[in-house]
């Protein structure tokens, strides 16, 4: 089992095009961590740097004590899922697992133990003479993630390795590969553009934008105390709603308005910081589950009461999301399922106050949260 660290490094390509920038981080023996960020965000050639399958234009990577520049992926000693598998289609289950070692010459009897435990682990015995192309999209992921477990490496690096799976299967190999990296205890590195996978799966998050890094934290961390506007936005489904609005005084209160609504903050958020925006224009975040439409916190919140007209319902099961228009600007909340506000109804809400984060409108960094 091993750490591995990233020291300032870089991903430049031909043309000035610079893929990563920067990026230093410290990743403890046995963690699970998620890089996540859109599509061109550099966490795939970060994986790939670590893997030594793309070359490191500056910095330095260490697997270990190790420094691995100039280390061949093959004697990294990590293993790597695809995200399209990438089996043998003329080999089965058993020699696409056992091909690894059979290329490294470990003994037969040693080979067929380890294929056997892993799959075992992944509940996959019963398929091992079988063809990839006999399985489904699922079973085919269980016999990478297999392929890798053999090798037993020190890391394990995992590149969108459910993206080709259906909705429902992706929830079930979550659950899977977590339970895997608990019983491995072994250092996993996995790259997501999915923040329900970071959300669910990871020790710690990194969150990757056009190259570099914008937080590192826990998930709940990240959640609650977002350092930038982007970290806030691309986090969460439903999405953070953001209103452009005006600080305010007003006595010793401090007031948030956008448009003809006011919001009061409550001031413990009325720090010396958040009153240097006195008459600036700034940046309102709430979540939508931060946006109450029951009784009890309408009663004890005057100060953050606004009325909303309902867009759309949309019926989850376990929950209500309405689609909202409050004093002009769109929103978002996540109510309780039994709510029965309809499409065209005026309805009173209430901001949850200590969950309002405020925003710099220029610069985009939390002021307060």
């Amino acid at each position: 089992m091993s750490s591995v660290e990233l020291k300032n490094v870089f991903k430049k390509y031909d043309g000035g095009v610079v893929a990563v920038s920067d990026f230093t981080l410290y990743i403890e023996d046995k963690e699970f961590i998620i890089l996540v960020g859109p599509s061109g965000c550099g966490k795939s050639t970060t994986l790939r740097m670590i893997a030594g399958l793309e070359e490191i234009s500056e910095g330095q990577v260490f697997i270990g004590e190790r420094l691995v520049n100039d280390v061949q992926p093959k004697d990294r000693d990590i293993a790597m899922v695809f995200q399209n598998y990438a089996l043998y289609p003329h080999m089965t289950v058993f020699d696409n697992m056992a091909f690894g070692l059979k290329l490294r010459k470990v003994p037969k009897d040693e080979i067929k133990r380890r294929v056997h435990e892993a799959a075992r682990v992944l509940e996959i015995e019963h398929l091992l003479d079988r063809k990839p192309k006999a399985l489904s999209g699922g079973q085919r992921q269980r016999v990478a993630l297999g392929r890798a477990i053999v090798r037993e490496p020190k890391v394990f690096l995992l590149d969108e390795p459910l993206s080709n799976l259906d909705a429902k299967l992706r929830v079930q190999m979550r659950i899977e590969i977590t339970k895997l990296h608990q019983r491995l205890q072994t250092t996993f590195i996995y790259v997501t553009h999915d923040q329900t996978e970071a959300l669910t799966m990871g020790t710690r998050i990194v969150v990757m934008k056009d190259g570099f890094v914008q937080q590192v934290d826990s998930p709940l961390s990240l959640y609650d105390k977002p350092n930038n506007m982007f970290v806030a936005g691309f986090l969460g489904t439903p999405q953070i709603n953001f209103f452009n609005s005006m600080l305010t005084e007003k006595g010793s209160d401090l007031w948030l308005t956008f448009n003809n609504t006011s919001i009061k903050l409550p001031a413990e958020k009325a720090t010396p910081t958040v009153r240097e925006y006195l008459g600036k224009e700034v940046v309102m975040a709430v979540r939508p589950e931060a946006i109450r439409d029951d009784e009890a916190h309408l009663a004890i919140s005057p100060d953050t009461k606004v009325t909303a007209s309902v867009e759309v319902v949309e019926m989850l099961g376990s929950e209500t999301l309405l689609y909202l228009t409050i004093d002009g600007v769109s929103a978002i909340a996540r109510v309780n399922p039994r709510n029965t506000a309809a499409v065209g109804d005026v309805v009173p809400m209430c901001f949850e106050a200590s969950r309002i984060q405020i925003f710099d409108k220029d610069t985009e960094k939390v002021i307060v949260n």
